[in-house]
């Protein structure tokens, strides 16, 4: 121990003389993690949106039957017992309270929520562009529906009667998820992740959501 002490200068002036030298600063290794991490879901939901694109759908003020009252941003109806005072233009429905999105697809993948809530009646779909005779949809063709009829679930695809669903579950909110290209039209609960119904069809036409309440 005394020969230790005795020496301690002498050993810690060689140690100083060996220390290594300062590491350098390399530029372009690290990675910045939080500029990727923070980005990352947002690249995902790009991913997805090049896959199916997700659709607000507002409505076509000039489609809406009399009995609909439409939101001040076209994005909710409600059925009114007072009829409303409006033109009446050839594109109106004039029997059933129905009304059509703004906008029309001929192509691509789309996708749609409708909140049906605790309304007892209602049917939601697409209808061919060209369908004629409005005020008589349900012996019409190019029209796709999944609705609410007598407290019953059920599909329809007029002229033809209409297909009971078998749904246990109240529905209170409707996935509407149209791929034009596959030509399938397919109907889920989004809050369950259930699939309620699908259509396969060949499509030729743009095709317009299209709604009713009661």
């Amino acid at each position: 121990m005394l020969f230790y002490l005795q020496n301690y200068d002498a050993a810690m002036k060689r140690v100083s003389q060996c220390r290594p030298p300062d590491p350098e600063n390399i530029s372009g290794v690290l990675i910045n993690v939080s500029k990727y991490l923070s980005n990352l879901k947002f690249t995902v939901l790009q991913k997805m949106q090049k896959t199916v694109e997700y659709t607000p759908v507002t409505f076509d003020p000039n489609t809406a039957h009399c009995n609909l009252i439409l939101s001040d941003d076209l994005t909710s109806v409600r059925y009114s017992d007072e009829e409303q005072t409006l033109p009446d233009n050839p594109e109106r429905f004039d029997m059933f309270a129905c009304v059509l999105g703004s906008e029309g697809f001929d192509s691509g993948s789309h996708c749609w929520d409708v909140e049906v809530g605790d309304s007892t009646g209602w049917f939601l779909g697409v209808m061919n562009e060209s369908a004629q005779g409005r005020n008589k949809i349900f012996s019409s063709s190019g029209i796709w529906l999944v609705g609410h009829f007598c407290g019953e679930y059920k599909a329809h695809v007029p002229p033809q009667s209409p297909t009971l669903l078998p749904v246990k579950e109240k529905l209170q909110r409707i996935r509407v998820h149209l791929d034009w290209d596959s030509g399938k039209l397919s109907f889920s609960d989004p809050l369950t992740d259930t699939h309620i119904h699908s259509f396969t069809h060949t499509f030729t036409e743009r095709l317009f959501p299209c709604f009713g309440v009661d």
